[in-house]
């Protein structure tokens, strides 16, 4: 039954401070035996300065960053789940989760589909796609200690379409790492993470940002992990940063498929 570990930030500005932080946290799991650690979106820098946050934003094809990160992981042994803005064209930007294997090679990537364009109730209001490019692939891994993962961030929690699709590639875990607005997420974030893992009939680990930042946002923390049941196994709260851990039994996958084969019996909408 593999453990994993599951950090919650309140990430700033500068991305040493991200990154240590993340360190940290890689050693203590480590020592606690988990097999995979996941942190949230954009844990390495969050700053919704976009003029100020540019000097911090490293080339995909060349961040040092994924190179000490992947160092890390394979220093200690494990999976690591980390999330990073990075520059993919002179124009736009990328809203990355990386996944770092245990043998310190390079990270498999994933893009952001959705990109997150609304006005709150409260007067927020996030233009995402103004500086980020959207995603254009869904991306799965084989092989890691919770069997097929399949990867999103935040926002695609909205889009069934993007875990039908997960569920029909049969995947065992999917990561959802987030910085949740605290208005949305008092009214959504429960309910759409245990849908979501009912209808994929797999376990959903989402690494949350939480709290006040420096740049002057608030998130809603609660970090999750919920089983294919649709049971919460842990929820970090929404007060404070910190690391937890988690046992995942992956037996229960195929005890809810076959009570309730709902992946097996799904069918083609007729237009």
């Amino acid at each position: 039954m593999p453990k994993i570990a599951v950090l919650q930030m309140t990430s700033g500005i500068d991305p040493e401070a991200n990154f240590n932080t993340i360190a940290r946290a890689v050693l203590d799991a480590s020592l606690e035996g988990a097999e995979m650690l996941f942190t949230p979106e954009m844990s390495l820098h969050l700053d919704r300065d976009r003029k100020r946050a540019s000097q911090h934003i490293e080339d995909a094809n060349s961040s040092i960053m994924a190179q000490r990160l992947a160092s890390l992981a394979g220093e200690v042994g494990l999976y690591l789940a980390v999330g990073a803005p990075l520059r993919t064209s002179q124009d736009k930007l990328a809203n990355r989760q990386w996944v770092f294997g245990p043998n310190g090679g390079p990270p498999v990537s994933y893009d952001k589909i959705h990109m997150f364009d609304v006005e709150l109730s409260t007067g927020e209001k996030w233009r995402e796609s103004s500086a980020y490019a959207p995603g254009e692939q869904v991306v799965t891994i084989d092989q890691t200690p919770l069997g097929r993962l399949g990867l999103t961030i935040c926002y695609d929690m909205r889009f069934p379409a993007l875990f039908e699709e997960l569920g029909q590639r049969k995947c065992d875990a999917i990561t959802v790492p987030a910085a949740f607005t605290k208005p949305t997420g008092e009214a959504h974030w429960h309910v759409l993470l245990r849908a979501r893992a009912i209808e994929g009939q797999a376990f959903v680990i989402a690494a949350a940002q939480v709290g006040k930042h420096e740049d002057g946002r608030e998130t809603y923390g609660h970090s999750l992990v919920v089983d294919p049941w649709g049971e919460v196994l842990l929820d970090m709260g929404g007060d404070e940063p910190g690391l937890a851990f988690c046992d995942i039994d992956l037996t229960r996958i195929d005890e809810v498929r076959q009570q309730v084969p709902s992946l097996a019996n799904r069918r083609k909408i007729p237009k």
